[in-house]
């Protein structure tokens, strides 16, 4: 889209969302054929020295550059990426270096070692950043958007590299990394378009005076981003930071960082100034998240993660009074009235729940369904878990990979075993025997189970994992009290034809998104982010932009003075 359509949505997010809606249709029928922590924390001190990209060959085995497989091996980085430079840690002291290994999920095999960054790096990356952004704001409108295209076409150049390197690192089937990517991308597609609609505001004062409001970026922004979307969650940030005019410094999760380094690598490429996009990998992030959320250049952050790491946050931020965006835990509840198509809610259950292995923050938690079409609805929901095909997300067949590592396996079973203790009944199980090969890998089994009650863990904790826990309820206000007695409120989901109970309920539940009859909600044009303590701030839309901007109020007057005099 040309800079003359601004009122019109850009054609390739209704591409974007079109396909995406066919994807999750194919999704749902291969599932039913059986076809988003900054924890671990202290840093130890190193010295850190800067290479470029022509001196990568020179480092040895640690930080060496491995293909994984992709067409593009140059995609694969070393360590943070610094003021367009790639930082690896010294020893020239002796000391030792401290280093970050990236595993496969699915077989905990080593993908890559990278070079772990400190908080001394992080200082530097911000330094950076700050350098960055005292040229990059005053970009005009149009450079901003020309680079982001510039940078989407890259990642469409790139796809099927970065869905396999997404792929490998978090284990996802590649036909959900791929969707991923796309995903991602609409984003950057999105906010490129956005970066020529900020407007501001005129009023006439008085007969003498104007007052102007204007937008100005906010300065450098701070990007955390959870493994369970590599790609997306950093996209969703990166963007609407660099169309507002700011400069960013990004910290993926410790668990899948290789995806954030080649998205940042193409942005390279595509022309983003030295400084612009900076990139911390870090093995211990405490001192590195305090650092970002504590040095005044910094003046937003922008966090996706859990609630307990996002108050932490929180309490750095106040320091300096940072601007924030936090979307942080859900626990949805997923509401099937009588009423409903039953076939309808058990698809889109089917691909909502079970989308990454059940690791997302928006995937149904809590299944409530009324008395009248319980028995029906958990037992096709049974039939359709028993077919899913558990495997390496590089296997073709595969419909779930792996979690993400020993301790989510251990919290989904902790779960199980807990509900089961209270009176809950496994009543289907997606069957899976590890070959050889996976015999190491983080795989847990699908179920279905059915007699859930609020008195157990997955009724107030978020597992995180592929565990479908669902309740039963006879009445609408019953079922909204129930759905509202959470600390959290991220996204709910409804399947009724009554418009009135859609009225009421969508109004009702005490959460920043409702799907009424559908199970995918995200789309890069609409706003995102929860309420209550699923955190604050929108990303996405017209309103992804607001964050990264302040309103700065102009009053000129004396506009009826008589002009100076030259002298």
């Amino acid at each position: 889209m040309g800079l003359g359509s601004a009122m019109r949505p850009p054609a390739s997010v209704h591409v974007f969302s079109k396909w995406m809606r066919s994807w999750c249709v194919r999704a749902a029928k291969q599932l039913v054929k059986g076809g988003e922590g900054t924890g671990g924390f202290p840093a130890a001190p190193s010295r850190v020295r800067t290479v470029s990209v022509s001196a990568r060959k020179m480092m040895g085995a640690v930080g060496e550059q491995a293909s994984l497989g992709l067409e593009d091996a140059s995609l694969v980085k070393p360590g943070s990426l610094i003021a367009g430079r790639y930082a690896c840690v010294g020893g020239a002291d002796g000391s030792a270096e401290e280093t970050l290994v990236v595993r496969n999920p699915a077989t905990s095999a080593a993908l890559q070692t990278l070079h772990s960054a400190s908080r001394r790096d992080a200082v530097r990356a911000i330094e950076s950043a700050h350098a960055a952004f005292l040229q990059w704001r005053h970009s005009a409108p149009s450079e901003r958007y020309d680079l982001l295209q510039r940078w989407a076409a890259q990642i469409d150049g790139h796809e099927k590299d970065l869905a396999r390197l997404l792929t490998l690192e978090n284990g996802k089937p590649y036909a959900e990394a791929l969707g991923e990517i796309r995903y991602g991308n609409a984003y950057v597609k999105w906010f490129a378009e956005e970066a020529v609609r900020m407007y501001g505001d005129h009023t006439m004062n008085t007969r003498d005076s104007r007052g102007l409001v204007i937008r100005q970026p906010v300065g450098v922004a701070a990007a955390i981003t959870p493994w369970n979307f590599p790609c997306a969650m950093v996209t969703r940030k990166v963007a609407p930071a660099i169309a507002a005019g700011c400069a960013v410094v990004l910290k993926p999760a410790e668990l899948t960082p290789l995806t954030a380094l080649a998205l940042a690598e193409l942005a390279k490429r595509a022309g983003a100034p030295d400084g612009l996009f900076n990139v911390l990998v870090a093995a211990s992030p405490k001192a590195v998240g305090e650092e970002l959320c504590t040095n005044p250049l910094v003046r937003k952050v922008s966090f996706t993660g859990s609630t307990p790491v996002g108050k932490q946050l929180l309490s750095w931020c106040s320091s300096t009074v940072k601007r924030t965006s936090m979307e942080l835990g859900g626990l949805a509840a997923f509401i099937v009235m009588d009423d409903a198509c039953i076939d309808t809610a058990v698809a889109a259950l089917m691909q909502n729940k079970f989308r990454n292995a059940g690791q997302t923050c928006v995937c149904a938690n809590r299944i409530y369904v009324q008395q009248g079409v319980y028995d029906e609805f958990v037992h096709k929901v049974a039939e359709k878990v028993k077919a899913l095909v558990v495997g390496d997300g590089l296997v073709e067949t595969s419909s779930i990979g792996p979690l993400i590592n020993a301790a989510a396996v251990a919290k989904a079973n902790d779960h199980v075993r807990d509900a089961e203790a209270k009176g809950a009944k496994i009543v289907a199980r997606a069957p899976f025997n590890a070959p050889a090969e996976l015999a190491s890998g983080h795989f847990f089994a699908p179920c279905v189970l059915r007699d859930a009650t609020d008195e157990m863990k997955v009724s107030f904790e978020e597992t995180f994992g592929p565990v479908a826990p669902i309740f039963a309820f006879r009445t609408e206000e019953e079922v909204l009290a129930r759905a509202n007695a959470s600390p959290f409120g991220l996204s709910s989901y409804l399947f009724t034809r009554d418009i009135g109970r859609i009225t009421r309920l969508s109004e009702g539940l005490e959460c920043g998104i409702v799907g009424v009859n559908q199970g995918a909600i995200s789309d890069a044009r609409m706003p995102f982010g929860g309420v209550k303590e699923s955190g604050m701030g929108k990303e996405g839309g017209r309103y992804g932009l607001e964050d990264y901007t302040i309103r700065k109020y102009i009053l000129i007057g004396a506009l009826n003075d008589p002009p100076a005099v030259c002298r």
